[in-house]
């Protein structure tokens, strides 16, 4: 295994080009994408206000009155720095009951 501490410092040395094409090998190699920590955005929802709210409670663990207060308040970040998949599943969520959603 490698010293974690000399991979570190070698990584510091590296310039800002050089990452950015070692992030592309390792995403090539591993078959993953760093484009994650996507915040799910959700603006009003209209007539099924209700049923968002529920899927923002479920989404977020917030109480009702807090789900309230962030559906009321929109457009507002739902939630934020998470893997771009899970960002597609809550969006698919709360499209379903009505609400406009945007990941950014």
């Amino acid at each position: 295994m490698a010293d974690i501490q000399a991979i570190a410092n070698d990584l510091s040395g590296l310039t800002v080009m050089q990452v950015a094409e070692l992030v592309k090998v390792l995403e090539g190699k591993w078959g993953v994408s760093a484009a994650a920590a996507a915040p799910v955005m959700v603006a009003a929802a209209g007539d099924k206000k209700i049923q968002v709210i529920k899927v923002v409670r479920e989404i977020t663990g917030l109480g009702l009155k807090e789900a309230k207060d962030l559906v009321d308040g929109a457009p507002k970040p739902v939630k934020e720095k998470i893997a771009k998949a899970e960002a597609g599943e809550m969006k698919a969520k709360l499209e379903e009951q009505g609400a406009t959603v945007e990941i950014r």
